[in-house]
């Protein structure tokens, strides 16, 4: 397994491009709380110490609660040319690629967007070489409590960790906001919908739409009944339908066929939960 302080991987990193004194005060008061919460869970009195939820989760939690399993994983092997690189960014929505030699098993470090704009998004002709881009992986076991995770990338200043399983072979991979995230709640993105919106309708008439969108809102939208009536009083939301469609969690990518014709496509999803679906009608799932 190739150590993210090998020669040929370690380059400088400007992800902490943002005020660092800032980042260290936001970070210090979430590993202040966490550090408390590991040696000390009761007040002088005797009784409980109240953290909130979110905080307590840095030292409940472990890596393979929040990473996204392997088959998830958007990746390229170091040997991808440019095109067909920056079609993999334009498809996914990603910033950040890890990138392999042979296998996943074998990563080489991460490909930041950034670094590859400023490179060759510009009108610069100067010859491809991926290898002279990236930037160092953080490799984390399974069982790591996140808080642990959460620090080591505060201060390596390194967004993205593949999880490494016993035997070396990548497991999953998590990002620094997954983790943030089990604290202070989700992050939305200039990719996101709107919070005061549910759904937008896209170019041929399909929906984006936010999964924690109200069924029964939906419902009016389209014209069309989801469920049962029996069923009515269980669902309240788009994601929760996609959930009781499949029996599970779905993955990103995945397509979920309504008995009604209607189809479900996971945009965005995490192991635990569904953040966005798009919907396609059958009026409009040819347009």
């Amino acid at each position: 397994m190739s150590n993210a302080d090998e020669p040929g991987i370690d380059r400088p990193d400007t992800d902490g491009d943002e005020d660092d004194s800032q980042e260290r005060g936001f970070f210090g008061r979430i590993f202040g709380a966490f550090s408390n919460s590991e040696d000390d869970e009761t007040e002088e009195n005797g009784s409980p110490m109240r953290l909130p939820p979110g905080l307590l989760n840095l030292r409940r939690m472990r890596v393979e609660d929040v990473s996204i399993p392997t088959v998830e994983i958007v990746s390229v092997p170091v040997e991808t040319d440019l095109e067909e690189l920056v079609n993999v960014f334009r498809e996914s929505g990603v910033t950040r690629l890890p990138v392999y030699e042979g296998s996943l098993d074998m990563p080489l470090g991460m490909l930041h967007l950034k670094d590859l704009a400023l490179r060759h998004g510009f009108g610069k002709t100067s010859d491809f070489d991926m290898r002279e881009m990236l930037r160092p992986l953080i490799y984390a076991p399974p069982s790591m409590p996140i808080g642990v995770l959460l620090q080591k990338m505060q201060t390596d200043r390194m967004h993205m960790a593949l999880v490494i399983d016993e035997y070396g072979g990548v497991d999953g991979l998590v990002t620094i906001e997954d983790l943030i995230e089990q604290v202070i709640g989700e992050i939305e993105d200039e990719h996101d919908i709107e919070e005061d919106k549910y759904w937008t309708v896209e170019k041929g008439g399909s929906y984006l739409a936010q999964a924690k969108t109200p069924l029964e809102e939906f419902e009016a939208e389209i014209g069309m009944r989801l469920v049962d009536p029996e069923e009515d009083e269980e669902i309240d939301t788009l994601g929760g339908l996609v959930v009781l469609l499949t029996g599970r969690v779905p993955i990103r990518g995945e397509v979920v066929p309504h008995p009604s014709g209607p189809e479900f496509e996971i945009v965005d999803a995490d192991p635990r939960r569904l953040k966005r679906l798009r919907v396609r009608v059958p009026e409009t799932r040819d347009a």
